[in-house]
């Protein structure tokens, strides 16, 4: 069905008709080993790092397209803060064109991923990086306000494109 809907709709329908799309790179293996504590026989675990929070991202599609965060060059590790002592992870996403609409959606799929894969156990903020979208001080409010972020999950539209884009399928 997701199909019929991109195939009828003309280029003038996306935002980014045609972006650009990188070559996934091979990244080095997360630092973060489980290892098992003999003496005591208890799972221990390293601190989390950017690579690992990449790791838990990068295959989010992108709302509008067929393609990866990753492959769109909108989330990278370069671009994650791990704050470990501190329990706080910070996450800038470059957005493909300066006016993007999908933005918020796409800042909702990555916040709904960490908290998925990492259980809560850390703060995290999701930002714009800074310059890259025309409306990023509104974006960056709306995706760090619990109260905004809880209301836009307890949509149900809202939250089945969040979703989808969690799950690999094109949201348009």
């Amino acid at each position: 069905m997701t199909s019929t809907v991109v195939a009828s709709c003309s280029r003038s329908c996306f935002i980014n008709a045609d972006p650009i799309v990188h070559v996934r790179r091979e990244l080095p293996k997360s630092k973060r080993r489980i290892r098992l504590a003999l003496e005591t026989n208890e799972l221990l675990s390293d601190p989390v790092d950017a690579i690992e929070v990449f790791y838990h991202i990068k295959n989010i599609n992108d709302p509008e397209h067929p393609y990866s965060l990753e492959q769109l060059d909108i989330v990278s590790v370069e671009n994650i803060r791990v704050h470990s002592e501190a329990q706080f992870i910070q996450v800038y996403f470059t957005p493909t064109v300066p006016h993007c609409s999908m933005a918020t959606l796409i800042g909702l799929a990555i916040r709904r991923k960490l908290q998925e894969s990492l259980a809560g156990r850390f703060k995290t903020e999701v930002l714009v990086f800074p310059g890259s979208h025309s409306s990023e001080s509104a974006v960056n409010k709306q995706l760090n306000d619990k109260e905004r972020v809880a209301a836009a999950l307890e949509n149900t539209n809202l939250l089945e494109k969040v979703n989808l884009c969690l799950r690999g399928n094109l949201v348009l």
